[in-house]
């Protein structure tokens, strides 16, 4: 487990306020002391503010990538590993990268592990079968150097899978949403980890492009084949990178 340049970094306390969503480098450094803070007991929450849906969708995930055994995927933003376990347990060879060394130190997987930027990916040009990414795209820094540093190292053909919180489309199942995800969660986060992270991981959906937009981007980037499936809180987007 190492640094992209071969360092070793820490950071500790939580430096974030949930009511003013900070930009740009005040962000990158905001999103790492959050989940370093959180990572101990990130599965934990995972599971219990999801009822455990966190794992069948990443499990359709991976369904939807459609590639071999044997196939290198990488998995950005890995966290404490649940995609990288799961590519392998579907016979796929998965490399986690992460910017969080908390995340990183608390993760549960065999796969070899990077402490790095995903916006700086210290890989080869079409050096990935695919790639698949839980949950962190309203974390990054701006989407659209993400969508192509994401095809830089895809190979034409290569499949993404990217797995994210979202509203629901229909207006009942948004208000019931916004009641939860705004209201309880932070409360069982407060419980089990830490309250104020849990209070602005609602708040980040505000980061987050229309999907009409986002596809647009990603398009942009040279994905083809752009398609979204909706879950009750969250959205799963897979593409393939073009020839």
């Amino acid at each position: 487990m190492t640094d992209a340049d071969g360092s070793i970094a820490s950071h500790d306390g939580l430096a974030l306020d949930p009511d003013n969503l900070p930009e740009g480098d005040e962000k990158r450094d905001a999103v790492r002391s959050l989940f370093d803070t959180i990572a101990p007991r990130y599965d934990l929450v995972n599971r219990v503010m999801t009822f455990g849906l966190d794992v069948r969708w990443r499990r359709q995930a991976l369904r939807r990538l459609s590639l071999p055994a044997g196939s290198i995927v990488l998995d950005l933003a890995c966290g404490t590993g649940d995609f990288c376990r799961e590519s392998a347990r579907t016979g796929l060879v998965p490399v986690g990268i992460d910017l969080s060394m908390g995340m990183l130190v608390a993760a549960r997987t065999d796969a070899p592990l990077v402490h790095g930027d995903i916006l700086a990916l210290p890989l080869a040009d079409r050096s990935a079968d695919g790639a698949t990414c839980g949950f962190a795209l309203r974390n990054l820094v701006e989407l659209p150097g993400f969508f192509d540093e994401l095809a830089r190292v895809t190979r034409p053909g290569g499949r993404i899978s990217l797995l994210d919180a979202a509203e629901p489309d229909n207006r009942f199942l948004r208000w019931g949403h916004g009641i939860y995800f705004g209201k309880v969660v932070p409360r069982i986060g407060g419980v089990l980890s830490n309250r104020t992270a849990y209070e602005y991981l609602p708040k980040s959906l505000a980061y987050m492009p229309p999907w009409p937009e986002l596809r647009e981007r990603i398009s942009d980037a040279g994905f083809v084949d752009i398609e979204r499936a909706v879950f009750v809180g969250a959205h799963l987007i897979t593409a393939t990178r073009s020839q």
